[in-house]
């Protein structure tokens, strides 16, 4: 079957929130995608076509363990507003970003062997895009027309996902764009994204190829939910934003020295925390953040000025300190700090069991400095089945945040952002509630009774 537009998707005009999705609505018959020799995609891109909401909380206390607060809701329930009846048309068409050197460097084959028997049975009609180079796929989403389809689909790590997102909040019809429906398709080392929608879709925890099977039938069933957005903005004026995390410390050193095993798959990890165990380091910084219930009728009278993109209403410059209502931490010695917008830190690292985050709100976890390194190592152990919050580490803390801010002291440490490189500097950040459309089930894992779901079959 040669690639057909069969629909595509025409996104509601913004209404209030900017970031707030709109529904993506069914469109009418369109023509067949064809490249003009001045496209702005680039003539080297190679191309196969196929046929076929958060109420009051009070913060953890600061050096307590994760406790629960018994009746806050900060996660969103089973069944809760998050759960949308919103699908992709059917039949739809998708614009598939390969990055063929991510993860073991099998993405490709993985496509042809895994995923493409799947689309054709469910009539999903494709155009496969490989990735040259880095922030080659935010170059090409920032130009592409997206109307010619129904979503964009990431085959590779959680990298690419960021590159992907950050060119649509690049390009001047961002609030649109922005709402495209996205899928992960996992191929890369740690595809946290791609493990977090497995979980919240209801299905037991796998890795690899299963992991990429049950994301390959969740695009064919065609379910989508809304995704949090981390806006971040540095010392140096940079503005970014983040679809998974932000780390600083032992979890960005681990992240990048592992860098060199990429070959090994998401074993690069536990390598990685090991080696880093043998010479474990702490870090200098001030961390202050906006607890859940804390921005109610509290916005800074100097926000934040932004480039582009949603406003940050809760941010001021990061240089005026933050304001009166802000948790500061007394300590200033730190193992790690992690922000962390879903579930997973990798496909078998289940980091934040406490459930999916409700719409505005991300979890912020950090070690103080003085944990043992066989504790440390027992937490990273513990954290495949999510059991390291059962072993009461008075050294780490967790709380439920809508905002953020960390200033390194030393300019020791390194920052990674959905695991990408960033400099060493003051950042803050604040979550923008359901910015995006992802293509995900809808089961509340926390709340789920009974076996794991069986992955939906094509339609």
């Amino acid at each position: 079957m040669s690639a057909q537009v069969l629909g595509f998707l025409h996104p509601a005009a913004a209404e209030n929130d900017a970031c707030a999705p709109t529904a993506p609505a069914r469109g009418g018959e369109g023509e067949p995608y064809s490249r003009p020799r001045d496209a702005r995609l680039g003539s080297t891109d190679k191309e196969l076509r196929a046929g076929a909401t958060a109420t009051g909380s009070a913060p953890t206390a600061l050096g307590t363990p994760w406790q629960r607060e018994p009746g806050v809701e900060v996660m969103d329930p089973a069944g809760g507003p998050r759960c949308s009846p919103v699908q992709l048309p059917r039949p739809c068409r998708v614009l598939v970003l390969l990055n063929p050197r991510g993860g073991k460097g099998k993405a490709l084959q993985l496509f042809r062997s895994h995923v493409q028997p799947l689309l054709v049975k469910a009539e999903v009609f494709f155009t496969l895009l490989l990735t040259e180079r880095r922030n080659h796929a935010r170059e090409l989403v920032r130009h592409e027309e997206l109307g010619r389809w129904d979503a964009l689909v990431v085959m590779s790590g959680d990298g690419l996902m960021h590159e992907v997102v950050n060119g649509l909040m690049e390009r001047p019809d961002w609030e649109t764009a922005i709402r495209k429906p996205l899928c992960s398709l996992p191929a890369g080392s740690a595809n946290a994204l791609a493990a977090s929608v497995n979980y919240y879709s209801g299905y037991q925890q796998v890795t690899n190829e299963e992991l990429l099977t049950n994301c390959t039938r969740l695009l064919c069933h065609g379910q989508l939910a809304p995704m949090n957005l981390l806006s971040l903005q540095t010392a140096s004026g940079l503005r970014l934003f983040s679809v998974l995390s932000l780390a600083w410390g032992f979890v960005a050193d681990v992240d990048l020295e592992s860098e060199k095993y990429r070959r090994l798959g998401d074993i690069r990890f536990t390598l990685g925390t090991f080696l880093r165990l043998a010479s474990l380091r702490t870090y200098q910084g001030q961390l202050a953040y906006l607890p859940v219930g804390g921005a109610a009728s509290r916005m800074p009278s100097s926000p934040a000025l932004d480039q582009g993109g949603p406003v940050n209403t809760l941010l001021v410059p990061l240089d005026q300190p933050v304001p009166a209502h802000w948790t500061v931490v007394p300590e200033q010695d730190f193992v790690l700090v992690l922000v962390l917008l879903h579930s997973h830190l990798g496909s078998d690292m289940f980091t934040a069991p406490m459930g999916r985050c409700a719409a505005g709100v991300t979890h912020l976890f950090y070690v103080r400095a003085g944990v043992s390194r066989v504790m440390l190592l027992r937490l990273f152990l513990a954290m495949e089945k999510g059991r390291h919050m059962e072993y009461n580490c008075p050294h780490l803390v967790y709380v439920p945040v809508v905002a953020f801010r960390l200033e390194p002291k030393d300019g020791r440490g390194v920052f990674t952002v959905d695991g990408e490189l960033m400099v060493s500097e003051a950042v803050q950040g604040q979550v923008h509630p359901d910015c995006c459309w992802m293509v995900s089930g809808c089961a509340e894992p926390s709340s789920r009774q009974g076996p794991p779901r069986t992955p939906p079959q094509p339609l």
